[in-house]
């Protein structure tokens, strides 16, 4: 359960036409990190921490060719976040709706992925690991950034079933959230067989650095109870490769020009 459910709170509605036909404007911070091509190492983390979940895990599994293509999933939610903070509010609920009607399809014994409490998780660790990975490899956001990502962020949740009343109602008590949740998941065997195939999946040989570079961020930002119970190993000498990879990141990206280090996604006007 979310502990501090927020307030009834402004819907769409409140950011809607915000750029002439964009939920979005021009100088909203999500707008600004979504397009960032290196958040994308933070893929891994993001489907552990919510693998991590036993009815996302569940639902993964029996409905997912997951073994196969562990990152399909991931890359549908990925295209529709994408035409919500860049497209036009039509797209964006065009995209919201197609996300949300197979959800309603994808039922079990014990679990919906429609449930609000479901996507809200599935959501969460998406907006938590956006703001670790710009962090880590670009550069730490403001404090007053950080808040308006997440206050951002609230719309997506909501146009994909999460009531604004649901959500924390601001970036402390979303962080409280995250933390509670982190302390009370029970990473689950079906959740332990799924995570290889998210940490090692089958790619062609000259991606395999740029994987391995993965495998280490999911790894090493994944909160350290769910490292633990995945059973993954780390320790000071992954930690430092870590560390200094981030350090040449954040040296080094804000040098590459802007078109080379964003997504194209984030172009449209």
């Amino acid at each position: 359960m979310t502990p501090g459910p927020a307030p009834a709170g402004p819907g769409t509605g409140a950011v809607a036409g915000a750029d002439g036909g964009r939920l979005f404007g021009p100088d909203s911070v999500i707008r600004r990190v979504d397009g960032e091509a290196a958040l994308l190492l933070g893929g891994g983390r993001a489907l552990l921490m919510q693998l991590a979940h036993p009815g996302v895990a569940q639902g993964v599994a029996e409905h997912s060719d997951f073994t196969h293509n562990p990152f399909a999933r991931l890359r549908r939610t990925l295209d529709a976040t994408y035409t919500m903070v860049f497209g036009t509010p039509e797209q964006a609920r065009a995209a919201a709706d197609g996300i949300n009607a197979v959800h309603r399809r994808v039922t079990g014994p014990g679990y919906r992925a429609s449930d609000p409490e479901l996507l809200l998780w599935v959501h969460a660790t998406l907006v938590d690991t956006a703001l670790r990975v710009v962090g880590r490899f670009l550069r730490p956001l403001p404090r007053a950034e950080s808040e308006r990502y997440y206050e951002e962020s609230t719309v997506l949740a909501e146009l994909l079933g999460v009531p604004r009343s649901a959500q924390p109602p601001d970036l402390a008590a979303f962080r409280t959230y995250v933390r509670h949740m982190v302390g009370s998941l029970q990473v689950s065997d079906e959740a332990r067989q799924v995570a290889h195939a998210v940490l090692h999946p089958a790619v062609p040989a000259f991606v395999g650095p740029l994987a391995a570079l993965s495998r280490q961020v999911s790894v090493g930002l994944l909160p350290v109870p769910l490292r633990r119970q995945y059973g993954f190993s780390w320790d000071p000498r992954r930690q430092a490769a870590l560390d200094a990879a981030a350090l040449a990141a954040r040296t080094l990206l804000p040098l590459v020009p802007a078109p080379l280090r964003r997504l194209p996604v984030s172009s449209r006007s």
